[in-house]
This record gives C-alpha cells, sequence and structure tokens, in this order.
C-alpha cells in the first residue's frame, strides 16, 4: 500500500479536496472553544454575564449539533449525493461565520446559540468527506484514503494556536472573518475539484432509516456508541472547555508563565498554546492506537486506555499544581485519541458490511458524549466552584465503559472475532 497509488487507484483531486474539507471544517467546529473567555468578557461588557451553564451550553451546542447532523447528512449523501450536500452544508457555515462577524460586539447570547448551532453542520462534515474520497478507492486502499481525508482533528490544535492571538490584535468577531473567508475558499477548491464517483467506479447502497432502526436493535451498536461516547468525546469535550478550565483554574500560574518564558502578556494567548499542547496529544495519536490495536487487539487496547483515562481524570481531581495537571492534561487527551483508534480497529471488523450506518451512529454518539461532558464540567463549576465533581463523574463513565468491555470480550472473541480477521 503506496501513498503513489492513490494517483492512479482513485481520484486525487477529490481526496485533497475532502482533507481540506474536513480539517478546515473540524476548525470551525470547535472555534468556540479557545475564545470563550473572550466572548464571554464581551457580552459582559454589553450587560449580559455568562453563568457557567450558560458557558457549557454555548460551547455543547456545536457539538451536540453537529453529531445529530451527521446521520441527516449522510441520507443527504445518498439522497443528492455527496458534493451537493456538502455545498449545502458549507454555505450554512459560511453564513453562521458571517454573520458572527457582522453582529460583533453587538450579538446576544441567543443569537450566539444559532451561530453556534450552524457550527454543526461543519462537524457533521465527517459524514461526506470520508464517503466521498473512499468511493473512489478500492479497498485495499480504504484504510490509507479514509485516514488521510479524516485527518482534520488537527483543526482544533490550530484554532487553540491562534484563534486567541487574532482576537487580542482584531477582537474575537476577526476570528469569525477569518473563518468566514477561510471556509469560502475552501468552498470554491471543493466546488472545483471534487467529483462524486461515477457508476461505473462505486454503486450506491443508499442507506433507509429501517436499517438504522436494524442496527440500533443490535445490542453490539450500543456497546461501541458507549465506547466512542467517552473516547471520542471525551476527546472534543475537553479539547472544546479546555480553554475554560484552564482560564478559571490555573490563570495566574499561566500569567505568570507566559511573563518569564513567552513574553506574552495575554494570559488568555498563553492559555490557548496550553490547550494546543494538550489536544495535539489526542489528535496525532489516534492513527498511534489503532496501530497498538492491531498488534494488541482492540479489547486490550481498550484496557489499557480507559484504565489510564480513569486514573488520570481522578488523580486530576485532586491536583492543585499547574504543570503537573498540564501533564496530566496532556496524557489523558494522548489515551482518548488512542482510544479513538482502538474503537475504529473493532467497529469495522464486527459491522465490515454496514460501516457507513456504524460511521454514522457511533459518530452521533461520540458528539453526544462530549456534549456531555462540556455539561458535566459546567454543571460542576456552577454546583460546587470547582471540577473535581465532573472529573470524578468522567471517571466514573469511564469506569462503566471498562465493564462493558469485560462483558463482552468473551462473546466477541468466540463469535465474530473468530473470523474478523484481525485482533480482537
Amino acid at each position: 500500500m503506496k501513498l503513489g497509488e492513490l494517483k492512479t487507484a482513485g481520484h486525487l483531486p477529490t481526496l485533497i479536496a475532502a482533507f481540506l474539507y474536513f480539517d478546515f471544517s473540524f476548525m470551525v467546529w470547535t472555534m468556540l472553544g479557545p475564545l470563550a473567555t473572550e466572548i464571554s468578557q464581551s457580552l459582559a461588557a454589553h450587560g449580559f454575564r455568562l453563568d457557567p451553564n450558560q458557558k457549557a451550553t454555548l460551547l455543547a451546542i456545536p457539538i451536540l449539533s453537529g453529531a445529530i447532523l451527521r446521520i441527516l447528512l449522510g441520507f443527504g449523501v445518498d439522497k443528492i449525493g455527496a458534493k451537493k450536500t456538502a455545498l449545502i452544508s458549507q454555505a450554512i457555515v459560511i453564513a453562521s461565520l458571517f454573520y458572527g462577524y457582522l453582529r460583533g460586539e453587538e450579538i446576544t447570547y441567543h443569537e450566539l446559540l444559532a451561530v453556534a448551532f450552524g457550527l454543526g453542520f461543519a462537524g457533521a462534515s465527517f459524514a461526506v468527506a470520508l464517503p466521498q474520497a473512499g468511493q473512489w478507492y478500492p479497498p485495499r486502499l480504504q484504510g490509507l484514503v479514509l485516514g488521510l481525508a479524516g485527518a482534520g482533528n488537527i483543526g482544533v490544535v490550530l484554532d487553540f494556536l491562534f484563534a486567541p492571538k487574532i482576537a487580542e490584535y482584531w477582537g474575537w468577531q476577526a476570528v469569525f472573518l477569518v473563518g468566514g473567508i477561510l471556509s469560502t475558499f475552501i468552498f470554491i477548491i471543493y466546488a472545483l475539484m471534487a467529483k462524486d464517483a461515477p457508476a461505473d467506479v462505486y454503486k450506491p447502497n443508499p442507506k433507509r432509516l429501517g436499517d438504522y432502526l436494524k442496527l440500533l436493535k443490535d445490542k453490539d451498536t450500543w456497546w461501541f456508541s458507549l465506547f466512542y461516547a467517552v473516547s471520542f468525546g471525551g476527546f472534543v469535550g475537553f479539547a472544546n472547555y479546555m480553554k475554560v478550565y484552564l482560564m478559571n483554574t490555573y490563570q495566574v500560574d499561566m500569567s505568570q508563565f507566559g511573563l518569564e518564558y513567552l513574553n506574552e502578556p495575554n494570559v488568555k494567548v498563553v492559555a490557548g498554546y496550553f490547550g494546543a499542547l494538550c489536544i495535539f496529544a489526542g489528535a496525532v495519536l489516534r492513527p498511534v492506537g489503532g496501530g497498538i490495536a492491531d498488534k494488541l487487539g482492540g479489547v486490550k487496547s481498550l484496557y489499557i486506555f480507559f484504565g489510564a483515562t480513569a486514573a488520570l481524570a481522578v488523580l486530576n481531581a485532586f491536583v492543585h499544581h499547574f504543570y503537573l495537571a498540564i501533564l496530566i492534561l496532556f496524557l489523558i487527551m494522548a489515551n482518548l485519541g488512542m482510544a479513538n483508534g482502538a474503537v475504529f480497529q473493532l467497529v469495522p471488523q464486527r459491522f465490515g458490511r454496514d460501516m457507513g450506518i456504524m460511521t454514522g451512529i457511533v459518530g452521533c454518539a461520540g458528539g453526544l458524549g462530549g456534549t456531555a461532558l462540556i455539561k458535566t464540567l459546567g454543571w460542576s463549576k456552577s454546583a460546587f466552584g470547582g471540577y473535581a465533581a465532573g472529573f470524578f463523574l468522567f471517571a466514573a463513565v469511564v469506569a462503566v465503559a471498562i465493564i462493558g468491555i469485560s462483558l463482552v470480550k468473551t462473546r466477541w472473541r468466540t463469535t465474530w472475532g473468530v473470523s474478523a480477521g484481525g485482533r480482537i
């Protein structure tokens, strides 16, 4: 399997367009996270002070809408084609970004919630970019193609690196302007480069509502949904809430670090850097987790990654030392990223014939998990003045997932795992 085969075995312009579409979409989907502090201060200056629950709701809306819209856009791919679905979705994202920019500091909280919902269409791009890229390529290249097209998690790192600095110079609304311009540029590139696979290359197999209902009757669907709600939900939830957590907990430490080591007086920018560091671990280690799962088996790998995540979450509830907390958060995100790869080492082996539908269902579960985590952290801050309860509750959910693995591993290994072709 060589990269050179991508030039002749499929349609390279579509693969490139799908990668750009998904990468920039993921960046837009999570852009409220690194801007949360700036937006909160702007609203407060205009007489609307966000409480922790309202702030968590604002950050959770794109994740929640993105989760649900993944299934909707999946139907769109079947009915009108991937390209038309992507262009319609991207147009809604662009309109949301420019609306946020034009309203600027005069925007209300409820208008922001509507903009946040529109950004959910960017998160749903997963359900369009991956199928469109995959349709062009033979089975032997699917892993490479989907890995390249789906490497968009790195977009959230770019948010944390650049958004706070742009906001410092030109205001938080300028980040929406930059996002809108970039999204328009991607819209044009995608419109010119991407093509739906012709009938002689790919034979569509449209998904029906009954197909989803059939899989929802399978208990393994629910187990995989739980595992991905923990792994991807944990990753995207912590990523979106990272700056709020750091600013509320370690603002003094980050301010001191910025002045001493970075010559950076803006603590919000420093928080973005530390957030990017932690998120980077989860973004780049997803394929590593898949590789470990190939060698050790998905079940054993999830034991390791989930076990480490639960222990680290409990430890972080007790830790109040800044540098140790950053190390713990880095390791939590690393293990969640690797767990994402391990889950998707198992899913194709169990649901190979229904992979398209399962991607939508499990992806939706991941978004719902991220939404729940953000709201849990907001509730913890509001109810107790800190985040210990939120980390304890997250660790408990991870423990439930570990128990779930124990309940299914023997059945999996003695039924479909026998002929799956990979290590279970």
